[in-house]
């Protein structure tokens, strides 16, 4: 025989479903900096590589009767020419080097080690762009317009082509120190807010 006991709910007790929500951290924006870090990383490594390809192959040659008397113009005519072809592929050595970092960035948004690492190696190379943008962009300005107070003379109606290879890679480089720039503070704002 089996007996069944019934016990009636109370009515006072209200039933419910435990609803279980796992924290999550602010700042989701982070990744999407990231993101965007490595974005602009690509985008100044084509810059700076570009720049220095382009200085690099940057060469012209008079044509004259002769072949004994001949002008050239050449990067490696000018030691600030030297330093910027040297200076921005080591920049853009740095960049590619630099990848694998901006991608634990993406992985991992909220550790500060990796954005902290890439902050302080962006501003020294940085500096070194800077330093050698500016100095070609003195010589470029000096081989358009020359300087009458030390007689020099502006040598770009003769090397039109060197000139406009030298130019572009002035402004390709600068437009890797705005994305370094860019980098800097992205990921100074990353750093700041936690």
């Amino acid at each position: 025989m089996s007996t069944t006991i019934d016990v009636p709910e109370s009515s006072n007790v209200v039933k419910g479903k435990a609803v279980l929500v796992a924290p999550q951290r602010a700042g989701g924006w982070k990744k999407g900096i990231a993101i965007v870090d490595f974005i602009l990383r690509l985008s100044a490594i084509a810059a700076s590589l570009g720049a220095a390809a382009t200085m690099g192959m940057s060469d012209q040659t008079l044509p004259f009767f002769t072949q004994f008397f001949q002008f050239e113009a050449s990067y490696d005519s000018f030691s600030a020419f030297q330093f910027f072809v040297i200076t921005m592929a080591l920049v853009a050595g740095y960049l590619v080097l630099s990848l694998p970092f901006s991608i634990v960035t993406i992985i991992r948004p909220h550790a500060p080690g990796p954005r902290l690492f890439l902050i302080i190696l962006d501003t020294v190379f940085l500096t070194l762009a800077t330093s050698s943008a500016a100095s070609a962009a003195a010589i470029v300005y000096l081989a358009h317009n020359g300087n009458q107070d030390s007689n020099w003379l502006a040598i770009c109606n003769q090397f039109g082509d060197f000139c406009a290879q030298t130019s572009g890679a002035v402004v390709s480089s600068l437009v890797a120190v705005v994305a370094l720039v860019l980098l800097i503070i992205m990921s100074a704002l990353a750093l700041g807010k936690h």
